[in-house]
């Protein structure tokens, strides 16, 4: 059975309509108090592939329902007064799910360009643990 639009096209429809950052730019933000960076992939790909430092880490999943402040998922992370910037692997995910996010009312949001991978090309710092998440002082 034909599907009316395939997934390349959403991207570049979410794309056109949503801030993206470029790697090297976003590698500046690391440690601005107002900007949070939020891992989209699943906890077997930061076990795997690393993280970048201090992102939150928020399945694409369960995003909406982590966003929207009536769900029984909520995460207080989202009410909070920064930018919210996406990523995943390669910008796909990321792409879509800020557009969604945005759709809901959350800003200021944006995604990484090139996802994670983008990110480590460009220089970016990588943690990597044994677990995928960040380390506890």
């Amino acid at each position: 059975m034909p599907i009316d639009k395939g997934v390349q096209e959403l991207i570049a429809e979410a794309n056109a309509r949503i801030e993206t950052i470029p790697a090297g730019e976003a590698i500046a933000l690391l440690g601005d108090e107002r900007v949070q960076l939020v891992d989209l992939r699943d906890i077997r790909e930061r076990q795997r592939d690393g993280f970048v430092p201090g992102s939150y880490h928020a399945p694409r999943g369960m995003l909406e329902f982590w966003v929207d402040p009536v769900s029984p998922y909520h995460k207080k992370v989202f009410d909070e007064p920064k930018k919210f910037v996406f990523y995943c692997a390669t910008g796909w995910r990321s792409a879509l799910a800020t557009r969604a996010v945005q759709e809901m009312g959350l800003a200021p949001v944006a995604h990484l360009g090139g996802g994670f991978n983008g990110w480590t090309e460009a220089g970016g710092e990588a943690l990597k643990t044994e677990d995928g998440r960040e380390p506890r002082s």
